[in-house]
């Protein structure tokens, strides 16, 4: 008797009536996205409008970053006398001159808000001291306008390094040797401007004694005549 020959069919490769029948799915198109061109007009239209530092007239003859400390009362210690540092802002310490009449102020302004912190005129008689403890730091005192009326403030500037501290220090006391020279010559102008005043004033008063004279002798001859 033959034997019958049985095959039997792998798992792989058996494929069920439901899975013959079922359809592929569909792949969805991803929209691409655009970009809008939409415009809008603002309400309210804001004119552009310049505004002066007060520096346009000035010229930069030094300018660095740094750390700026003043010598007085916090808040908590007003009328107290106790007097510590503290720190008023950090941005860049400038040496300004002016290109008309070449004076020379030291003008420091916050970053970001702009706000002003020093504002005084490059004094000769100003001292610049080291700051104890530190190679990069000065000390000096002097009458500032930062707040809007003149108040003798004690400061104190940080630098980065030692380095930066030195090249201040020369450029801060090469430009008091120049002021000093201007503010003599200024001295030494208004003398003669005054002795010019001076004579013009006695010219006109001898012209005048001169007038009188003529009319006393003109005065006189008319009362002769009269006689």
């Amino acid at each position: 008797m033959a034997e019958q020959e049985t095959t039997t069919a792998t798992p792989a490769a058996v494929v069920s009536d439901t899975e013959a029948s079922t359809p592929a799915p569909e792949k969805k198109e991803v929209p691409k996205e655009e970009e809008s061109t939409a415009q809008f007009t603002p309400v309210v239209e804001l004119e552009e409008v310049e505004v002066e530092s007060g520096e346009e007239e000035e010229e930069i003859v030094y300018c660095q970053r740094g750390k700026l400390f003043v010598y007085g009362e916090t808040l908590l210690d007003v009328g107290s006398g106790n007097k510590t540092w503290k720190e008023r802002g950090i941005g860049d310490l400038r040496i300004l001159k002016h290109r008309e009449h070449q004076r020379m102020r030291v003008l420091m302004r916050q970053e970001k808000t702009m706000k002003v912190l020093v504002n005084h005129a490059l004094d000769p008689r100003i001292a610049l001291e080291p700051n104890v403890g530190s190679d990069r730091s000065w000390v000096w005192s002097a009458f500032d306008f930062a707040s809007g009326e003149l108040v003798e403030t004690v400061f104190a500037i940080r630098f980065g390094d030692s380095e930066i501290a030195t090249v201040f220090k020369k450029t801060f006391e090469d430009s008091q040797h120049e002021m000093e020279k201007i503010l003599a010559g200024e001295d030494a102008a208004e003398p003669s401007a005054e002795a010019d005043e001076a004579a013009e004033a006695l010219a006109g008063l001898t012209t005048q004694e001169d007038g009188d004279d003529e009319k006393e002798d003109t005065g006189s001859g008319e009362e002769a005549k009269e006689e």
